[in-house]
């Protein structure tokens, strides 16, 4: 099946470089180049793969992502052009998946929507009620599924992004052991740690904020300094 991609773009020439470059590599890709019919767009084709620019006429780009984040599941890619890590951390704070630095690099983006689409495509639908099974993990008072996207805490459910639950549920299949930034960027983002990006670093600090972690002396999702981050299995017991 063909995945359709949304770009929200206002540069026309931009937004055709990248929905032509995308067409060619066998995504079935439309525009918008508004941010105040995004948000109605985007609910009402459910494209597997939203690329979102934060600059837009008549909506900005976080707004469009604050409305349609609860009822949309698909990932979404923001468009910054700040060098510093203001637009990032709004963006991800409000529930996007990943960014992409202007000025596009068209080999750069098409690696980081196959390593979001990759990761997304089984997850998408929502079965009505959680299953036991080799894709849940349960910890005392946290139970985790996977193929729904859900997690409960003391049997309340969990809000999360979609960047924010892969990283949970990586920590806690490998639980005990401790990950490696490095290891985290190949297996979240697809590609290579540079030193220099925070994006998984914020996403540990929003995660334990949601799942009731300590945020200045965390117990639950430790940092192991030098080394990467260790999902704690015997800190979900009795509070």
């Amino acid at each position: 099946m063909t995945e359709k991609i949304l770009i929200v773009e206002d540069d026309t020439k931009l937004l055709t470089l990248i929905r032509e470059y995308l067409a060619s590599q066998g995504y079935e890709v439309t525009g918008e180049t508004r941010g105040d019919r995004a948000p109605d767009r985007i609910l009402t084709e459910e494209p597997d793969l939203v690329i979102l620019d934060l600059m837009l006429p008549g909506l900005d780009g976080l707004s469009v992502l604050r409305r349609v984040r609860a009822g949309f599941r698909a990932p979404v890619l923001i468009l910054t052009a700040r060098e510093d890590d203001m637009d990032q951390v709004a963006g991800l704070e409000a529930g996007a998946d990943d960014y992409v630095k202007k000025p596009v690099v068209p080999r750069v983006l098409l690696a980081r929507v196959r390593a979001v689409l990759r990761r997304k495509q089984p997850m998408l639908k929502m079965p009505s009620a959680p299953e036991e099974g080799p894709e849940s993990l349960r910890f005392e008072r946290l139970f985790i599924e996977k193929q729904a996207m859900r997690v409960r805490l003391d049997g309340k459910e969990v809000a999360l992004s979609t960047s924010e639950f892969d990283l949970l549920w990586y920590l806690a299949d490998n639980a005990g052991k401790t990950i490696s930034r490095e290891e985290l960027y190949l297996e979240l983002k697809g590609h290579d740690y540079d030193g220099l990006d925070r994006g998984i670093d914020l996403s540990v600090s929003r995660l334990r904020k949601k799942m009731g972690d300590d945020t200045r002396s965390p117990f639950r999702i430790k940092t192991v300094w030098g080394k990467g981050y260790l999902f704690v299995p015997d800190a979900w017991g009795t509070p």
